[in-house]
């Protein structure tokens, strides 16, 4: 757990963390990550001198955006330290036509499948577009985080805003990702295997996480063969968002998770399919049936 600091120099530095910590989130896309970089900015403010600083604002944002570029960087030059391989952020809502109080919950969720759409661009494209695009910095000083002119900055997050445009699942799911969801799980109920084939990328893939690791299942034939387990021992069940996903939990008779499923589609077919029954990650989701 981090120590928060403290003193007058302290507290002007935690009137910024929650707005820090949500700029290096997004574009580390993992809170440990994201901490331990709030936590640098803070022994770099220590030693700095105070009065060379005009803006804190303005200065925790560029040092908090330099080191996670620095961090960007690094993971592209070692995929293996990427972000999402031991990070168990899963975030899990109810998909039932949230009241306006829920919007933020939502809101996050769609946020963490907004990070899927974020790996895939380049440290520079992904900093220039999260400062600019989510917390308004303007392009002068993402241009000198990056080393650039304020214009090379600009063109540098146009780019990523069109490779952002053109990837709607970051959009969240709609309409026909959750008719195509209601879909599956009737032909599942009801065995229909046609039913499921029609559903199903033919090049569908299904990842089943258990307490011993992953199990992947290729292929809508052996997909659809299987399907009894998304309508098996289930009890209880409620739609849910998965990481901003359409997608369902269930519970057993007594009470106890047994499962989330999440669904990714793709021109009016499943083409992902992930389901977590291992019991460690299903605890850590703070969610009950519907009464």
């Amino acid at each position: 757990m981090t120590a928060h600091p403290s003193g007058p120099v302290a507290e002007a530095f935690e009137a910024h963390r929650v707005r820090l910590h949500a700029v290096a989130y997004r574009l580390l896309g993992s809170h440990a990550d994201a901490e331990d970089v709030i936590q640098e900015a803070w022994m770099r403010l220590v030693r700095q001198d105070e009065a060379a600083i005009g803006n804190l604002a303005g200065w925790l944002t560029t040092v908090v955006g330099r080191i996670s570029l620095d961090l960007l960087r690094s993971r592209r030059a070692r995929p293996e330290t990427a972000s999402g391989e031991g990070d168990t952020d899963l975030v899990v809502v109810p998909d039932d036509g949230p009241a306006p109080e829920d919007q933020a919950v939502l809101a996050d969720s769609v946020g963490l499948a907004l990070l899927v759409v974020l790996d895939s661009l380049s440290p520079a494209e992904r900093l220039a577009f999260v400062l600019h695009d989510m917390f308004g910095v303007p392009f002068q000083e993402i241009g000198q985080i990056l080393g650039r002119s304020a214009d090379a900055a600009k063109m540098t997050a146009s780019r990523a805003r069109r490779k952002v445009r053109s990837t709607d699942r970051a959009a969240g799911p709609g309409r026909e990702h959750r008719e195509v969801v209601q879909a599956f799980r009737a032909a599942a109920v009801e065995g229909d295997f046609e039913a499921l084939l029609r559903v199903l990328d033919p090049e569908v893939k299904l990842t089943v996480d258990t307490p011993g690791g992953a199990v992947v299942t290729l292929g809508a034939t052996r997909v659809a063969s299987g399907a009894r387990m998304f309508s098996g021992e289930a009890a209880r069940h409620r739609p849910v968002l998965v990481d901003g996903v359409p997608g369902q939990m269930s519970w057993r008779s007594d009470g106890t998770p047994l499962s989330v499923i999440a669904f990714t589609v793709d021109g009016g077919r499943i083409t992902d399919i992930r389901i977590i029954v291992d019991p460690a990650e299903l605890a850590s989701i703070p969610l009950s049936p519907l009464d």
